[in-house]
This record gives C-alpha cells, sequence and structure tokens, in this order.
C-alpha cells in the first residue's frame, strides 16, 4: 500500500527530482508525507498541495493509491 508524490515547479528544482512513492500507514495526512520524505527541511511557505488533483489542506488524511502533490503558488497573467 502506497501513495505516489509529485513535486512541481521550482520545488522539484530545489528537491532534485520529480516524486517519490511511500508506503502508507495508518492516521498519514498530507504534512506527515512531507515530514516523512523530507525531515530535515521544511516545507516552503505558501506551498500548495493537492490529493488526486483536488486542492487540500496539510491535514488531509492520504489513503493506498492516492496521488499527493506539492507546487509553488502559480500566477498566470
Amino acid at each position: 500500500m502506497a501513495v505516489q508524490i509529485k513535486y512541481f515547479a521550482s520545488l522539484r528544482d530545489r528537491l532534485g527530482r520529480a516524486g517519490d512513492r511511500l508506503e502508507v500507514v495508518d492516521g498519514l495526512t498530507v504534512a506527515g508525507v512531507w515530514a516523512t520524505l523530507w525531515p530535515d527541511t521544511p516545507l516552503p511557505p505558501n506551498t500548495l498541495t493537492a490529493v488526486n488533483l483536488d486542492y487540500a489542506d496539510l491535514a488531509q488524511p492520504v489513503a493506498d493509491g492516492d496521488e499527493v502533490a506539492f507546487f509553488p503558488p502559480v500566477t498566470g497573467g
């Protein structure tokens, strides 16, 4: 049982990879995904998150098969 993690734009460049895979444990949240994978790297301010292509907050639980994405704020014009 695992979740797929994706990093986008400058966050992907900063971390040096486009994604990860993480085994699911009971009670895992979006914040817990980041903390497990990057325990020495604080989540950058204003980072947006999504679970299965829907915006999510850091407290949202994740489950087997979910896709969790982390990306910097986007602007357009």
